[in-house]
């Protein structure tokens, strides 16, 4: 595995994005989206996600000049129309507004529609975390994942983000619908390692740690079994709803042509609420001194915070293949 710097990282990113014909800042803010999620340690939705990004623009998956449009405004609830923009910004701009919403309303929701996909979800959470706001989103997927008790996929492995503010080092939830999303068994089978805990099913029907097995049978394993596959119809269902975009039957089931998906940005100043900071420390607080278990106990967000400052220290790993596919763009 080869460490480069951020900013080479960055640099090189925003080349790419600049030569596929972006608008300047718009090619900075996604090269930093991706750049980030992989100073954070989620590799599969940062650089080595870029080269299928790159390829959806050239094949007009992805329209680099769309400008999302507001279709329909309630108080505190926007419908926008994603028009097949650049998913990352698409969902950067959905948190923004939710949380220009929130400062008006108190809480903003923004849904949004005809999106792409928005890479590393928690990306947003982050945002809306560092800008003082509880948040909380979720997009829907191409149907992925098996309904529990079911064989073909006809769920999407949802992605749900809720996240926290807290001096002491933000609180973010960043959680696929499957125990491994299919970006993370990726990264498993790239290293040659096993899933700590069982992921799925092989073709057999039996489950298994093999990630490449889970792959093979698309059968990953729904979080917390039959609730997990409810929690993924109901997250669908409410973007589908609030949006008045596609649902997870209606989308390609196809990953280089997953498309038009469905997405929701919930946003509520904490700065309006007593003494909230306090409150949230003494609850990390008291997470923490629990009993030890044979891993230290973290809460959701602590194992990137100490990643990152890992790899702003010591150098981002990349996997040598894909970079220089990257820079040979």
């Amino acid at each position: 595995m080869l460490r480069i710097p951020y900013q080479e990282l960055f640099d090189n990113l925003l080349r790419v994005l600049l030569k596929l014909g972006f608008e300047p800042e718009r090619a900075r803010r996604c090269a930093q989206l991706f750049a980030e999620t992989t100073r954070d340690g989620v590799y599969s939705h940062g650089l080595n996600r870029f080269p299928r990004f790159i390829a959806q623009v050239q094949s007009g998956i992805i329209n680099i000049d769309a400008q999302p449009e507001l279709v329909a405004a309630s108080g505190a609830l926007e419908r926008w129309d994603g028009r097949l923009g650049p998913g990352p910004l698409n969902a950067y701009q959905s948190m923004e507004r939710a949380m220009a919403l929130s400062r008006e309303h108190g809480m903003g929701c923004v849904a949004r529609a005809n999106t792409t996909h928005w890479m590393r979800g928690g990306s947003y959470g982050w945002q809306a975390a560092e800008a003082g706001f509880i948040a909380i989103c979720w997009t829907n997927t191409m149907p992925n994942l098996p309904p529990w008790g079911a064989s073909d996929s006809r769920i999407g492995n949802n992605p749900l983000v809720i996240a926290v503010p807290r001096s002491g080092g933000h609180i973010v939830l960043d959680m696929a619908m499957s125990q491994f999303s299919y970006g993370a068994l990726a990264s498993y089978r790239m290293r040659g390692e096993p899933l700590p805990v069982e992921g799925g099913f092989n073709r057999e029907g039996l489950l298994t740690r093999d990630p490449a097995a889970i792959e093979a049978s698309n059968r990953p394993l729904p979080i917390g079994y039959w609730k997990g596959s409810g929690l993924a119809l109901m997250l669908d269902m409410i973007a589908t709803l609030l949006s008045g975009g596609r649902a997870t039957y209606q989308i390609p089931p196809d990953p280089e042509r997953e498309s038009h998906l469905s997405q929701v940005f919930i946003a509520l100043d904490s700065s309006s609420l007593a003494s909230a900071d306090q409150v949230a420390e003494q609850i990390i607080t008291h997470f923490q001194t629990s009993q030890r278990s044979p891993e230290q106990v973290r809460y959701p967000g602590q194992q990137v915070l100490r990643i990152r400052s890992e790899n702003l220290a010591k150098g981002i790993p990349v996997e040598p293949s894909i970079w220089n596919k990257v820079k040979a763009i």
